[in-house]
């Protein structure tokens, strides 16, 4: 352990809402001294491995592989089970099998090392690509088929509106309607999906600026999912945290990144954004060769 640090762990963590399957292993710490402007600790977010494969049809062949092959190269191997402290995956929005490969494979390894699994939007992540935020305004776009993108836009890191699934010429009025002083200066994610939408900008009043933008190509990465596992954590830290003093508050106790990862875990819940392509099937008319019975009488009821 490195001189200084107060709190440490390691954390896993697994992505499969696009066609990479990522998997990653991640060292958090916390130093003394070293707080942000609202007075926290800032943690120190280091891969020490990571690995992608693009595919989406084989998450579920290469995620396991995957994972046990960034356990091998961060010096873990066999003794994951007794260094890693926290799974951290990304719950969308994506496909619905991918986000279920990940989310239950995910699940099974913190079950198995008994330590908690927490979820994390895949478009966060994006928004913090090496464990920190992107600065400024950036929209957020990854390919939800269908002629449809998932999208959300971000104010240096903090997320201020989504995630949504629509059509990439709808996302400009849409979110102006909602941030009207939003000017995104990246688009970061899909390229091609990030382009459709940076054209939607055409016709509004900030298409001047929006035009001079920047498009980077971007998967989520294993930093980024533990920062926003992170922001989510502490989000609910200061929504939802204990009041010991009964003021109908929270108490606002100081934030550890490592003591929320290593705490109770919400239940992971997937972000579809849509309903499924399956349907039920439509009821099969009963054959007029089969006889009606009546089950009292043939009960002896």
């Amino acid at each position: 352990m490195a001189a200084g640090i107060v709190t440490d762990m390691f954390v896993l963590a697994v992505d499969t809402s696009t066609p990479q399957v990522t998997a990653g292993l991640v060292h958090v710490a916390e130093l003394p001294g070293e707080r942000a402007a609202n007075g926290r600790r800032s943690p120190m977010l280091e891969e020490l491995s990571a690995a992608g494969h693009v595919d989406a049809r084989a998450h579920n062949e290469v995620l396991t592989p995957l994972i046990r092959t960034c356990l091998a190269d961060a010096g873990l191997g066999g003794g994951a089970a007794r260094a890693v402290g926290a799974v951290v995956v990304g719950c969308g929005p994506g496909p619905f099998t991918g986000l279920r490969v990940g989310m239950a494979t995910a699940a099974s390894f913190a079950d198995a090392w008994e330590v908690p699994a927490h979820g994390a939007c895949s478009l966060d992540a994006l928004a913090h690509p090496g464990g920190e935020a992107l600065p400024g305004d950036v929209m957020v776009v990854t390919d939800a088929r269908r002629r449809e993108v998932y999208v959300a836009a971000y104010r240096d890191g903090r997320r201020v509106w989504g995630p949504a699934v629509m059509a990439a010429a709808a996302c400009a009025d849409a979110v102006l309607e909602d941030v009207p002083d939003f000017v995104p200066g990246q688009f970061v994610g899909d390229a091609d999906k990030c382009a459709d939408v940076r054209a939607g900008f055409a016709d509004t009043d900030v298409a001047a600026v929006v035009a001079d933008s920047r498009i980077t190509g971007a998967y989520p990465t294993p930093a980024g999912l533990v920062a926003a596992a992170v922001a989510e954590l502490e989000y609910h830290h200061d929504e939802d945290g204990p009041d010991a003093d009964g003021d109908g508050e929270p108490d606002h106790t100081p934030f550890s990144a490592t003591a929320a990862l290593a705490g109770p875990a919400a239940a992971l819940v997937p972000l579809y954004l849509r309903r499924p392509d399956a349907t039920p099937p439509k009821p099969v008319p009963k054959s007029p060769a089969i006889p009606d019975v009546d089950v009292a009488k043939r009960d002896g009821a």
